[in-house]
């Protein structure tokens, strides 16, 4: 496994920028809205969620740009960074099910949004550990999944503050 993240440089770059990027911009659209947002327990939650999602994608990628780190650091790293962001979900989801919101119809799937990323993390972690090079690959992954789910649960948060 001596070369397990030849290639994957690139990438790990990209990543770093966008999901930093996106990071400080959710931050900054729900400091517009603060007042609201602590109000509602279920979206500080979630928002909190997103940026633990957010936060564990720019650790794998800047651990995965550490020269010669060998496989059980990398995927150790990531194991624990992924529980991490995990805890964070665990409270959004929590927050979401307390939520007596009748119209609210869609718990189970905004209390799921926020698993996906680390849930990725985790197999690839464990895949690395493992010996199998092919965890890197769901390490990509889990970083698409971690933006995709920060936009989803930040849009949904900050519609519903407004509402």
């Amino acid at each position: 496994m001596e070369l397990y993240l030849d290639g994957w440089g690139d990438f790990n770059v990209a990543m770093m920028g966008a999901t930093a990027a996106l990071a400080g911009l959710l931050i900054v659209a729900a400091s517009v809205n603060i007042g609201e947002i602590i109000k509602s327990p279920s979206i500080a939650a979630r928002l909190a969620a997103g940026l633990a999602g957010l936060v564990l994608a720019i650790v794998a990628a800047a651990v995965g740009l550490v020269p010669r780190i060998p496989p059980f650091a990398y995927g150790t790293t990531i194991v624990v960074a992924a529980l991490a962001a995990t805890a964070f979900s665990t409270q959004a989801a929590r927050r979401i099910f307390q939520n007596d919101d009748p119209e609210n119809r869609l718990k189970p799937i905004k209390a799921l949004v926020g698993f996906v990323a680390p849930v990725l993390y985790v197999v690839g972690g464990a895949l690395v550990l493992a010996g199998d090079s092919g965890g890197v690959t769901w390490f990509a992954v889990g970083s698409i999944a971690a933006i995709v789910a920060a936009i989803l649960i930040s849009w949904i948060a900050l519609v519903e503050i407004l509402r």
